[in-house]
């Protein structure tokens, strides 16, 4: 098994397959004389050997989802099914999970945001605690830790207390622990989040590694757009309980108002007169790479000012938004517009107040900055 970190795999691992698949998932709480929703109808589609991500505000369901993927918690209604297994049909009606529940669960792994490191117990014993459940020999249990403490980067730890970890290295346990029983599927709950940003990097890297190496599909819950931004080729956006976008990063920039790629990519600007045309261009593909709007403005011989640029990369390649101004109203930037949309580009004209009703407006309280995707369970 080759370590992850070492050769960087160059090849895409994503198939059309769907292996995870919920249809009108949904879930509802009793607290107290009320029932309260978590999920409302979901609709999800991962494909096989992809990383996906799922991000929300604070209580949009995200972790009530993640759980319910392995059926940790129990769905109120709808289907499960996860590598063409439908968990919902085989779990019982009793709290405890039965032997087809259980044997289907071993096959999907799960990283938490605060570890759930054994205090008690080695590294390698935290690792090979799975096995143990499974009944595998011991000796088969110590060369599998080894293993995968390798792949994972703590071949040296094996020894060591979870005490005597750093926050990087016990999530990396982690990780090796939920590979213990050859997972089809990772799901990763807020992984990084209780992690420094160096850190965060070092295991994305790592989880995108795996994905690569061993063709493993991840499902990620994050609060972090740089966490959709830095592995995930899917993702989706939760509100309420229910999953109101959800595609590939790349169709995602270029669905017209898409909410995840404002986020992702935010630009903003304001023009600086009422006679003014502010156009939002995204870029991805081969345009990311061309000067086209030097093109624009060569051909036209148009002036133009940049209000806002946001730019990364996303999947290994260059994907970003911009917000440019055009002398004149919209009638006049027809043929310009049109030229930027010939150029594979995805362009919108932004709705933004002009400069004379917000000089001839009263003054105001200035509104406030949208707020910025919460961790759930934020104070």
């Amino acid at each position: 098994m080759p370590r992850a970190g070492g050769d960087p795999a160059v090849h895409s691992t994503v198939t059309e397959f769907p292996v995870i698949t919920t249809t009108g998932l949904t879930k509802v709480y009793r607290s107290g004389d009320r029932d309260v929703t978590a999920l409302d109808g979901v609709d999800l589609h991962v494909r096989e050997g992809e990383v996906y991500g799922v991000i929300g505000q604070s209580g949009a369901g995200k972790s009530t989802l993640i759980r319910c993927l392995n059926l940790l918690e129990r769905p109120t209604s709808g289907t499960v099914t996860v590598a063409g297994q439908e968990l919902t049909s085989i779990a019982g009606r009793g709290k405890r999970a039965g032997a087809q529940l259980r044997a289907a669960r071993s096959h999907i792994g799960m990283v938490f945001q605060h570890f759930n490191l054994l205090s008690s117990r080695t590294v390698q014993d935290n690792v090979e605690l799975p096995l143990e459940i499974l009944k595998v020999d011991r000796r088969e249990r110590s060369r599998k830790a080894l293993e995968l403490l390798d792949l994972v980067g703590l071949a040296d730890k094996a020894t060591a207390y979870p005490a005597q970890l750093s926050g990087g290295q016990k999530q990396r346990v982690g990780i090796a622990r939920a590979l213990a029983g050859d997972p089809k599927v990772l799901l990763s709950d807020e992984a990084t989040s209780a992690l420094d940003p160096e850190t965060t990097r070092s295991i994305l890297t790592l989880l995108r590694d795996l994905n690569r190496q061993l063709g493993l599909t991840i499902v990620l819950i994050t609060h972090e757009m740089d966490v959709v931004k830095t592995i995930c080729d899917s993702a989706a956006l939760m509100k309420n309980g229910r999953v109101v976008e959800q595609g590939t990063v790349a169709e995602l920039l270029a669905t017209p108002g898409s909410e995840l790629a404002r986020e992702l990519f935010p630009v903003g600007g304001e023009p600086s007169a009422d006679d003014r045309t502010v156009v939002d261009i995204t870029f991805h593909g081969s345009a990311a790479t061309r000067p086209v709007i030097s093109e624009l403005a060569r051909t036209y011989n148009v002036d133009i000012s940049i209000l806002g640029a946001a730019m990364d990369t996303v999947g290994g390649k260059q994907i970003g938004r911009m917000r440019i101004e055009l002398p004149g109203r919209f009638e006049e930037n027809v043929v310009p517009i049109g030229f930027l949309r010939e150029q594979g580009l995805q362009v919108d004209v932004a709705a933004v107040a002009a400069v004379a009703d917000v000089a001839d407006a009263a003054p105001a309280v200035p509104a406030p900055a949208a707020a910025p995707l919460q961790k759930e369970g934020a104070k």
